[in-house]
């Protein structure tokens, strides 16, 4: 979809649907149109269209005149007190599914589209925003002044310049009745207080993840589930918050994401509380690899870990629960310790019986014998 940096250099062509705008607004929250090269139904045509506003908040609108609209047309909306301006983020049926996944039903509280945005409205657009920044810069300062415990991440306003939105963020609930008043008479405009969560605000500032790639909230994510730590403790992570926690300061959103595969694969596993009991020693659970379903165990004063499978462990618990003890972790008997050497008597006499005893070879000196002394030698 195309955004106000491509609309304003290129007129209302922008980027379309291809998400190459140099800005990034384009490929903000945005999302896969799966039905758009399919031939449905022109009479029975959703009526209701998806239309995204700044920093990807998204709002659902009646297309009552039945306008020819394509993703990322700037159009006016109708808004408590006023009209704004936003762009076609998706339209036609998959419209009512977000609908139905976000619980809002199709009567007559969905708010009424007006038209296409003319280029005076979205000149007049980029005025307003080019106010915003100031705003934001100097609202804080006023915060400051007041001393107020709160957080201001953004400011937006109407296109039609009635009312400026502040987006806060705040630990505890914020008296700023004073606040609104100054404000008010500073910027001579309606004035709405509106507090999002850790999470929206990561999402409306951006970034980069430990993963490597950019955030989850500001990309692609809209509703936020609640974390616990035993996301983590399911995944046998380490409840190392420095490495759990996003930078929004709460617990990453992505713990949740393989969570139930984990929750599958935990079924199998038998609970080991205590350890387990053998006639080598008692073994004491050290690790387990969940999807591999081995177990590892190690006996006191040793430092080896013996690998054993989730069947044999299963086994094991049953025989202490029945007052019996297996040899080790591996083998219920032990194995016997034959002497095969008694065995082997006989062979071994008839061996030496008929051995033959070869006397070593005495090494024979070469050479001259030595000369004896003769009397004709003798001087």
């Amino acid at each position: 979809m195309n955004c106000e940096t491509c609309i304003t250099s290129t007129g209302n062509e922008g980027c379309g649907d291809k998400g190459g705008c140099a800005s990034g607004g384009c490929n903000k929250l945005n999302v896969f149109d799966w039905l758009a090269n399919m031939q449905l139904p022109t009479d029975h045509r959703f009526d209701v269209i998806e239309v995204r506003f700044k920093n990807g908040r998204k709002e659902f609108f009646r297309n009552s005149e039945n306008l020819f609209l394509e993703t990322g047309d700037p159009v006016i909306v109708d808004v408590p007190n006023g009209h704004h301006l936003g762009f076609v983020s998706l339209q036609g049926e998959l419209v009512r599914l977000q609908m139905r996944k976000k619980s809002i039903e199709n009567n007559d509280k969905v708010r009424k589209l007006y038209r296409k945005a003319h280029r005076k409205d979205i000149e007049k657009f980029n005025e307003v925003k080019t106010k915003e920044q100031a705003t934001l810069f100097r609202t804080r300062k006023i915060i400051d002044e007041l001393n107020l415990a709160m957080k201001l991440t953004d400011v937006e306003y109407q296109a039609d310049n009635s009312k400026a939105t502040f987006f806060y963020s705040a630990d505890e609930r914020v008296d700023f009745r004073e606040l609104i008043k100054r404000l008010a008479g500073e910027f001579k405009t309606r004035i709405e207080m509106r507090q999002i969560s850790l999470r929206q605000e990561a999402g409306y500032l951006g970034g980069i993840g430990s993963c490597g790639r950019e955030l989850c909230c500001s990309t692609w994510l809209s509703s936020f589930a609640s974390v616990s730590t035993g996301a983590a403790r399911y995944q046998n992570l380490s409840l190392n918050p420095s490495k759990l926690s996003g930078q929004c300061g709460r617990l990453k959103c992505c713990l949740n994401y393989e969570l139930d595969t984990y929750k599958n694969a935990l079924k199998d596993i038998p609970t080991v509380q205590k350890p387990l009991l053998t006639e080598k020693g008692e073994a004491t659970l050290q690790k387990t690899d969940i999807f591999r379903k081995i177990m590892w165990f190690s006996y006191e004063n040793d430092n080896n870990w013996h690998a054993v499978d989730v069947d044999r462990v299963v086994e094991i618990l049953a025989l202490n629960e029945e007052s019996k003890k297996p040899a080790s972790l591996l083998e219920d008997v032990e194995a016997l310790n034959l002497d095969t050497g008694r065995l082997n008597n006989d062979l071994e006499m008839m061996d030496r019986k008929y051995k033959k005893n070869k006397k070593p070879k005495r090494n024979k000196k070469r050479g001259n014998p030595k000369r004896k002394n003769r009397p004709s030698d003798k001087k």
